[in-house]
């Protein structure tokens, strides 16, 4: 195994943890954004009807893929 591909095993974890935090600090901005509430619904929050939930999973998702996109293309190219 390359020398190279050893190394980066403990940096892409690090830029994991790092880009996952990130992810979530920009999915809560963005929910106090558009959900005009502090905190997303969770999935089994029984006050929240099953559009708001829908819409939290898929904006958080999509800013996670977004995130995890992004620190992937930096990786490959450092």
């Amino acid at each position: 195994m390359k020398a190279s591909k050893i190394a980066y095993k403990p940096v892409g974890m690090a830029l994991g943890a790092v880009s996952g935090m990130l992810a979530g600090a920009a999915f809560k901005q963005a929910w106090k954004m558009i959900g005009h509430d502090e905190d997303a619904p969770d999935a089994t929050d029984e006050d929240r009807t099953w559009q708001e939930i829908l819409l939290a999973a898929a904006l958080q998702g999509a800013i996670f893929a977004l995130v995890k996109a992004a620190v992937d293309l930096a990786g490959a190219f450092t």
